[in-house]
């Protein structure tokens, strides 16, 4: 059974989050506090992770950059704040979603399987021999899921190696941000792109010697971005 920890100030609304999670068959555990929350993610084994923004001792984005550091856990962010900038600090971060307050528990419930299911698929299997993509001094170990550029490996999170792997995979091809979110994140994108933004910022730092000209993954002015080969 999937195991989930979720950290929110609000009992009502944990309460709330855990009962539907677990008539959802998930095993859920909750705290209130961002420092102990922060303590149980880091020595504790979870599934994917719910974050409060706006938490005692320690806030949200705190708990997300910790955890960043060791894992690769599936982090969904929870607030009230509707700023843009709250959701593109969280995801840049390395939260792999940000959902805004109020909303109902069964989208709660079906971004988590979502994530839940992506994330299986990936670790899923390590027997096989491992698939790599090579373009231009890039290479990506799909199997290990690892980066190195020029020969000089990076750090990625989850989401941002599934979009730089997917774009890799598709060279040439213009997506849209509304295209590249529902490839990735298994969900519509309700009108959201910041996600796809944000993400594609944080691959350009890490892959592009001048982000002010990217060679590798361009932009398409009005349409969306592509992968250059």
């Amino acid at each position: 059974m999937s195991k989930i920890l979720i950290v929110e100030d609000e009992e009502s609304i944990a309460d709330l989050e855990k009962d539907y999670l677990e008539l959802s068959g998930f095993q859920v555990e909750v705290e209130n506090t961002g420092d102990v929350g922060l303590k149980r993610a880091l020595n504790e084994e979870f599934d994917l992770l719910i974050l409060d923004l706006m938490l005692p001792n320690v806030d949200g984005f705190e708990i997300c950059k910790k955890v960043r550091e060791t894992k690769n856990t599936p982090i969904i962010m929870v607030s009230a704040k509707k700023d843009d900038i709250d959701k593109i600090r969280g995801l840049g971060l390395g939260a792999d979603d940000y959902m805004t307050k109020p909303f109902s528990p069964s989208e709660l419930v079906a971004r988590v399987k979502a994530h839940m299911s992506r994330y299986e698929r990936l670790i899923g299997s390590n027997s096989q021999e491992n698939e790599m993509i090579e373009i231009r001094g890039i290479k990506i170990d799909k199997t290990a899921r690892r980066v190195y550029v020029n020969d000089e490996e990076k750090t990625f999170t989850t989401k941002e190696f599934d979009l730089l792997t997917f774009l890799a995979q598709n060279p040439n091809h213009v997506f849209t941000k509304e295209e590249l979110f529902n490839k990735i994140w298994d969900m519509e994108s309700i009108g959201d792109i910041a996600t796809v933004t944000v993400h594609i910022k944080k691959i350009r730092e890490k892959i592009e010697y001048n982000t002010a000209k990217p060679q590798y993954i361009e932009t398409i002015w009005g349409v969306g971005y592509r992968f250059k080969v």
